[in-house]
């Protein structure tokens, strides 16, 4: 497959499937048929989110310019500040399972000895004991897949200690006070405020659109995709970095290469994998070095799988079945002697 064809697939995809949307009637009749699009059209235009994911590394094109470009065009069309992300996502990836400097699903900590972990951990147990493992489960999965990005860009949730110690919540739109400005130091917060300008342009066209077609096209052919689109995010990166037997590290026992092979590979069909560029089933690599181009992951995965065949992480169970395994299993952690904090049971 030429690298051309790569990189313009998910646009292509998308494009047809926005063609069908088109062509469906707004009606309360055709719901079913709206339903559908929105998880067929979300589900292949998370193919752009992955190539905006890569225009943030660096690893989609040789032209700085033209991948900052490309990835604040899409991320804005996503509704995600782009170079607010690109710095949040940069710490995430220098500090992943990192108990306190992680930043992203990092858990609540039973009895913290650090001084800087996420505490909370035995408000979270208490309410999973109370709830039960299946009601409780539900409600992690409800809260993580419909509002867990949001609230993590408005609001830095489940996003490691260090981040908000110095100066409470932070914001990916706004890098001055209320928030915290830790995450954004010199330039970033300039850079902070041009990402917020891209998503206030998007935010205008979607209301010019509204304006002329009204709210209801809106939400049928974009607002629905975005929200599975949302949900894909979430599902990825929940499940990359986190398992019941997958520990988050203490200070000490970090280490940027240790935290790169507690990433999480996993089977995702063929279609979503082609359809995702193999965001999921090549993650390890992907955190090894964020510089390899989604078109050589399979080839760097085999080298990282034959090279360190101990240390590599791969879970063979089917994606839905781990995604419930861990909304049910891992409401907090507590810390062992070594460094490294493991999830306890309610």
């Amino acid at each position: 497959m030429s690298f051309g064809f790569v990189q313009a697939q998910s646009l292509l995809c998308t494009a047809a499937c926005v063609a069908v949307g088109l062509r469906i009637p707004l009606s309360a009749a055709f719901l079913p048929l709206w339903l559908c699009y929105a998880g067929v059209t979300g589900t292949v235009a998370m193919g752009l989110w992955v190539l905006a994911h890569e225009c943030g590394h660096g690893a989609f094109s040789d032209n700085r310019l033209l991948q900052d470009a490309v990835g604040y065009v899409l991320h804005s069309a996503l509704l995600v500040p782009y170079f607010s992300w690109q710095r949040s996502h940069a710490m995430h990836h220098a500090h992943t399972n990192h108990i306190y400097k992680g930043e992203t699903h990092v858990p609540s900590v039973i009895d913290g000895r650090e001084g800087h972990e996420t505490t909370g951990g035995e408000n979270e147990l208490a309410l999973a004991a109370r709830m039960g493992a299946t009601l409780h489960g539900a409600y992690q999965l409800f809260g993580h897949l419909t509002i867990g990005w949001p609230t993590y860009l408005l609001f830095g949730l489940t996003s490691g200690s260090k981040w908000s110690e110095a100066g409470g919540i932070s914001n990916h739109f706004f890098p001055f006070r209320p928030f915290s400005a830790v995450m954004w130091p010199g330039k970033w917060a300039s850079k902070v405020l041009s990402s917020t300008a891209g998503v206030a342009a998007a935010l205008g066209v979607l209301g010019w659109w509204a304006a002329k077609a009204g709210t209801g096209a809106v939400m049928a052919l974009y607002g629905g995709p975005l929200l599975v689109i949302n949900m894909w995010l979430i599902t990825y990166t929940w499940l990359q970095h986190t398992d019941v037997d997958v520990p988050h590290l203490s200070a000490e026992a970090f280490s940027y290469m240790r935290g790169a092979f507690l990433t999480i590979d996993r089977p995702y069909p063929p279609l979503i994998d082609w359809l995702h560029h193999r965001i999921g089933t090549t993650h390890v690599a992907h955190h090894i070095d964020c510089t390899i181009p989604h078109y050589h992951a399979q080839e760097a995965t085999a080298a990282i799988k034959r090279a360190f065949p101990k240390a590599y992480l791969f879970d063979p169970t089917p994606v839905p079945a781990a995604l419930w395994r861990i909304a049910r299993h891992t409401p907090a952690v507590s810390r062992r002697e070594d460094g490294r904090y493991v999830f306890v049971q309610p």
